[in-house]
């Protein structure tokens, strides 16, 4: 029973993290360099923490480092002071400094080999930190790479798109409207040309219908003049005749 319980436990934990990453796989869909710029931050503050580390424990190793020089400054004055007692025969008192010279000697080498320890850490972390700082360089450079790629070539799908759009095609809307558009001139022009048209056909009869009516007052204006006597009927004939026909017409008919 216990065992069941315990694997419904991690299938629900499973679960839950199957739906986390759905989520975070949306988000980072959705706008990846603004979740590199996330995860850059997350990084700058984590190698800004290592670096306080860093100086944290620097100064234990300059405390360390205090602490082994003053041991080797009491260990060479405990030795010159076993040297001058053996000197001087008092093998007492120089067996007590003796004594005490291996004891500092001792914590020396330990603190000695301590500071050793601490160095290599420190140079070792020293040299993580500067390799993160210059991996976070780039990881910057590149989100502003990426970026620039991205707006670009986001712009470069809708210039495509633009130029798609505006084919103009017969099959597509534009091609349609321009097809419209011509058809639009097409009859304007076809109305002016009619009108053109239509008016040069009444200019023939108008003429006849002038000149019809420029007979009909000689005609009137001769019997008007006959009538008066200014004229006689045969002269107006003449005269008429000359009219219509013209001097060389007339000549000829004389001739």
């Amino acid at each position: 029973m216990k065992g069941q319980v315990r694997d419904d436990h991690w299938e629900v934990v499973a679960c839950l993290k199957a739906q986390i990453n759905k989520i975070a796989n949306v988000f980072w869909t959705a706008d990846p360099i603004a979740q590199m710029q996330y995860e850059y931050d997350l990084a700058v503050n984590q190698l800004k923490e290592g670096r306080e580390g860093l100086e944290q424990y620097r100064a234990l190793v300059e405390r360390v480092s205090r602490q082994v020089a003053n041991e080797q400054a009491h260990v060479k004055n405990l030795e010159a002071k076993t040297k001058a007692y053996l000197q001087a025969g008092d093998r007492e008192t120089a067996a007590r400094f003796a004594l005490e010279l291996q004891k500092a000697k001792t914590e020396l080498a330990e603190n000695e080999g301590q500071l050793k320890l601490h160095e290599e850490a420190y140079n070792n972390n020293l040299t993580k930190i500067k390799h993160a700082s210059k991996k976070l360089s780039e990881v910057r450079n590149k989100i502003a790479k990426y970026d620039a790629e991205l707006k670009m070539s986001r712009a470069e799908a809708e210039m495509a798109k633009l130029a798609r759009d505006f084919n103009f095609d017969v099959s597509t809307d534009f091609g349609q409207i321009e097809q419209v558009i011509q058809d639009k001139i097409s009859l304007n022009r076809a109305k002016v040309r009619v009108a053109a048209d239509l008016s040069s056909e009444g200019i023939v009869d108008i003429q006849r219908e002038q000149a019809m009516e420029k007979a009909l007052a000689d005609q009137a204006l001769r019997d008007f003049e006959v009538e008066l006597g200014l004229v006689t009927p045969e002269t107006a004939k003449v005269e008429g005749a000359q009219k219509e026909l013209g001097p060389a017409k007339l000549q000829q008919t004389t001739e």
